[in-house]
């Protein structure tokens, strides 16, 4: 029944005619566009969507807007007053407190009561007032110290940045505002053969045409330089929160010695942006980046020869610096504008480009960049997949099985078609039942999905007690990256029996899951036989196959659009979301919203798999490794592979047949790999009576794993103390990526109850060259957030086919109480080639947390998670 109703919001008065058992958050973000408030669980338990009612912190997905009316209420759109940032939102961006931002708008409002409340809060007042929200991204040291630099502006009177732009640039890719220029527009265009595109785009076999005659969008990353002086990069990726743009941008502008201002990146559009296999591996830095350091050196090049030509002068005798070519001898010069102004260049990046070198970075690389367009995400305006709204828009529900493999019986839906602007929505695809239901708000469509009547058949599944077993018991045999792997060196037999110490052991883990902050989301719409898609997802393209295959299309037809999303680790590489509320969108002739909610997201996307990991080896009386025989089942292979030297190995990795659906997650299996091999190194250690670090040392012949774990271990102070009473100190290393990383923590245990508090971390990370050294500390400190989680409680309980946590009350993962000081000591290291940051920080966080509490317990934990209840003695 709907009533009307008077919202007081941000100082405006709203008079509205709507059914006040809604949430104040769906009449916020649907009927009002306010869209700073974001759905994250719909239960109260993670703060995505806190406002402020009556000064108070509210979450709004719990709150009806009944309850709301007559209440003044202040979202992260009013947060700033007369033009100038609140102090928090200041302070976040002075301290850099975000990743992906999808939290940071409810982060921001939950602070500023606390500010208001408690002026200068001290740090457990802070842990303890903001444990209600959520970073997913693991950024909560950062806003613990944003929230103390906000507590200082607002003691001092000091502010960083207080005035608002007047042009906050909203990077969509598909903002008709901002066009992205075309082949045949005025300017310069330099553009790279990526060759992931040609095998996508052609085939081995076909013939292929030169680049210079394909379109731009069949090239590879590219950028141009228009008329203006305005430079435009395209590059295929999308931002899930590791801010590639920034650093994108970063690489150009050190090329073209110009300010990273200056360089608009556009991202994440199958209709506009070059193929990209997609965002996952770190391949974004070391890939992807590396053609554009050819592509941006080739545009310099191109620059100086148009500006030589024009005076008659040499090359070697002109300078190229912030945006203009000058020769100083004559006095001349011309802006990047000039030279392209009136001219239509193609030019194809070689290999052979020069590129600057990192030792010679001096404009852009290397320097720390705030995020790009950052006040948008601390006023609430930076849009993400599930803010996109389209005129005319209908919201949809989709009928899920009550367990995995259930099959539909029976179904009555005319209930559910019975009420006033619902459609249902029956089909049948690849012997799998569709129901769907369309509204005119969420709230409607989800009473519509609530009122569907139905019978299910479910088979007896495998419950959680015997996985491991079943895992054993059914192995499968794959292809590809995901089949089995062998590597075999040397005779272990043989290591073994020469050994002066054995032992052998076995590790599990259990099923995580990625719980993204913002769950998938699409928005879909047909129009004269074309499909565009709105969604969140890490592989845009990968999703426009997935679309076409759907329905029959040809990908030409199909358009995906991903806005910057609100993480993935690895869990939104498949278009689910998109292909539904395609289905329902075709079915009702109209634009469709769909956004799961938390329980589907749980439930429905893939999980990080579980494993088992068996390990044998052998060291001799100096503790160096004669043999090691290691066996992963199902967890995956990658970091199966280890840097200590051994002579005699034997290296497996057995897929299974896995009750659960399982996938990417952040760095892959290489997390489990190294907690199996990190721990059982630890374990023989302290069974020789060596220590943790020297013994490392004797099984490694790489230097840059050394160096890293001499850095954590001198940040730590290793060896220097002794860990106090129930304490306990441990340390691991790893690779991935050609990326490096060591760990050292300190753990007490609760003695009373067993329970874990990681106190102190210190991480060394080498990834070569760092272009943006904020942005990659900022991803080591989140990986490390992330990996406690998976280290110390995070797994998916489950039986017969159901999931039995699937929410945040349930699944637990880190909130501030769990943060530890974090240091990260960043290895520069100019004279190798950047890789990316995003993944190999997680890998030695859960063996240095389990080697520390066996340290301060004497208990060895060989499964993960380490202590979901504590330890038990």
């Amino acid at each position: 029944m709907q009533i009307q109703l008077q919202l007081h919001i941000n100082n405006n008065i709203h008079n509205l005619h709507v059914d006040p058992d809604r949430t104040l958050l769906s009449v916020l973000r649907e009927e009002l566009g306010v869209t700073g408030p974001k759905y994250g669980c719909g239960e109260g338990k993670c703060g995505a969507c806190t406002v402020l009612m009556d000064g108070n912190p509210v979450q709004a997905c719990s709150v009806t807007v009944g309850a709301a009316a007559g209440s003044r209420l202040t979202t992260v759109e009013g947060l700033a007053a007369n033009g100038r940032l609140h102090p928090i939102q200041s302070a976040f961006l002075e301290i850099g407190a975000l990743q992906c931002g999808y939290c940071t708008p409810g982060m921001l409002m939950s602070a500023a009561a606390l500010l208001d409340a408690h002026p200068q809060p001290s740090l457990a007042e802070i842990n303890h007032f903001m444990q209600d929200n959520v970073c997913r991204c693991g950024a909560y040291q950062r806003i613990v110290a944003a929230i103390q630099r906000a507590a200082a502006i607002l003691q001092t009177g000091d502010a960083v940045n207080p005035v608002i732009s007047t042009e906050v640039a909203v990077m969509r890719p598909f903002d008709t505002a901002e066009p992205v220029p075309t082949k045949n527009d005025e300017g310069i265009f330099v553009a790279y053969p990526c060759p992931d595109l040609v095998m996508a785009r052609y085939g081995e076999d076909a013939e292929i045409p030169a680049p210079e005659e394909r379109e731009l969008q069949d090239i590879g990353p590219w950028v141009h330089i228009d008329g203006e002086g305005a430079i435009t990069v395209c590059v295929g990726k999308a931002e899930v929160g590791q801010n590639i743009r920034t650093t994108l941008a970063q690489i150009v502008a050190e090329e073209l010695r110009i300010s990273a201002d200056m360089v608009r990146v556009v991202l994440g559009d199958t209709g506009l942006t070059p193929f990209d296999m997609g965002t996952f591996g770190s391949r974004t830095t070391p890939v992807t980046g590396a053609q554009l350091w050819r592509v941006g050196a080739t545009a310099r090049e191109l620059l100086l020869d148009l500006a030589a030509a024009a005076w008659s002068v040499a090359r070697t005798t002109l300078q190229i610096t912030g945006g203009v070519v000058s020769h100083p001898a004559s006095g001349r010069s011309a802006t990047f504008g000039d030279l392209a102004r009136d001219r239509n260049l193609l030019r194809i990046a070689p290999d052979d480009a020069p590129i600057t070198p990192p030792s010679a970075w001096t404009t852009a690389a290397g320097q720390p960049r705030a995020k790009v367009n950052g006040q948008a995400f601390v006023t609430g305006q930076h849009p993400y997949a599930s803010d996109t709204a389209l005129p005319a828009m209908y919201y949809g529900k989709v009928l899920r099985p009550p367990a995995y493999q259930a099959k539909l019986v029976s179904i009555d839906s005319s209930a559910a078609a019975a009420i006033a602007g619902v459609t249902v929505v029956q089909e049948r695809h690849d012997e799998e039942d569709f129901v769907g239901v369309v509204g005119p708000d969420e709230f409607t469509a989800s009473q519509a999905l609530d009122a569907i009547r139905t019978r299910w058949q479910t088979p007896l599944q495998v419950s959680q007690p015997e996985l491991f077993e079943y895992l054993k018991a059914n192995p499968v045999e794959g292809e590809g990256r995901r089949g089995p792997y062998l590597a075999v060196e040397g005779s272990v037999e043989e290591g073994l029996a020469a050994a002066h110490f054995t032992l052998s052991q076995q590790y599990t883990v259990e099923y995580i899951a990625h719980a993204p902050l913002e769950p998938r989301a699409a928005v879909a719409q047909w129009q004269d036989g074309q499909l565009t898609v709105w969604t969140g997802t890490s592989r845009p393209f990968g999703v426009r196959t997935e679309l076409a295959l759907a329905f029959g299309l040809p990908e030409t037809q199909i358009r995906v659009i991903v806005p910057d999303t609100g993480s993935g680790y690895g869990g939104k590489h498949t278009g689910q979301a998109a292909i539904e509320a395609a289905r329902l969108a075709k079915a009702v002739g109209a634009p469709v919203k769909l956004v799961w909610t938390r329980e589907e997201e749980f439930t429905w996307a893939y999980l990080r798999p579980a494993g088992i990991i068996e390990v044998t080896g052998g060291v001799d009386a100096e503790g160096r490794f004669t043999a090691l025989q290691l066996l992963n089942t199902n967890s995956g292979a990658a970091g199966i592979e280890t840097l200590y030297a051994i002579p005699n190995r034997h290296i497996a990795y057995q897929p299974a047949d896995s009750p659960l659906p399982q996938g990417s997650y952040r760095s892959l299996a290489a997390p489990a790999n190294h907690f199996a091999r990190e721990t059982f190194l630890d374990e023989i250690a302290h069974s020789l009576g060596i220590d943790p670090l020297e013994i490392r040392y004797r099984n490694l012949q790489d230097e840059r794993m050394k160096a890293v774990l001499t850095a954590a271990a001198d940040g730590f102070g290793w060896g220097k103390s002794t860990p106090a009473a129930h304490h306990g100190f441990g340390l691991a290393g790893g690779f991935d990526k050609n990326s490096y990383i060591a760990t050292c923590a300190e753990v007490y245990v609760n003695p009373a109850n067993g329970q874990v508090k990681v106190v102190r971390v210190v991480a060394a990370y080498d990834c070569g060259a760092i272009i943006n050294p904020d942005t990659v500390r900022n991803q080591v400190e989140g990986a490390l957030v992330q990996g406690l989680g998976g280290a110390l409680f995070e797994r998916i309980t489950f039986a017969n086919g159901r999931l039995l946590n699937a929410n945040f009350g349930g699944y637990r993962v880190p909130r501030f109480g769990d943060i530890p000081t974090i240091e990260v000591v960043l290895l520069d290291r100019r004279d190798i080639s950047p890789a990316g940051a995003g993944e190999t920080p997680i890998v030695a966080i859960a063996p240095a947390i389990g080697n520390a509490i066996f340290q301060a317990t004497g208990v060895r934990l060989r499964a993960l998670p380490l202590a979901p209840h504590g330890v038990q003695r």
